[in-house]
């Protein structure tokens, strides 16, 4: 559970501290980048909750999500149709979807301590 809190940390710090700006143009590749990062991010957390996280799928599932998300937005552009909203619905329906249920294994695991 450790990776997931790292690399979030190092993206906060290299985020918060650089001025570094994106061009406008990539600003649908970036917020889809995200999402894909939060997803996995996320689903990391509810794999560690669960007690079935796996390093090799969690590194592999955030490279893949990435990528993934930018064929869909690379190829929308060059066809003329904004398909990143198609990705952007699918890592926000796993994003919620992946909060839910560690709401409800926390709370599970809360009432069993209580």
């Amino acid at each position: 559970m450790w990776l997931p809190i790292l690399g979030l940390i190092i993206g906060l710090f290299i985020g918060l501290f650089t001025h570094y700006s994106i061009p406008e143009v990539y600003a649908n590749y970036l917020s889809i980048a995200l999402l894909a990062a939060f997803d996995t991010l996320l689903g990391g957390v509810r794999a560690q909750l669960q007690d079935t996280y796996d390093n090799f799928v969690f590194v592999t599932g955030f490279f893949f999500n990435i990528a993934l998300a930018a064929v869909l937005a690379f190829l929308g552009v060059h066809l003329g149709v904004d398909l990143y909203l198609a990705a952007v619905f699918a890592f926000g329906v796993r994003l919620f979807n992946n909060i839910a249920i560690i709401r409800r294994v926390m709370l599970a695991k809360w009432k069993k301590k209580a």
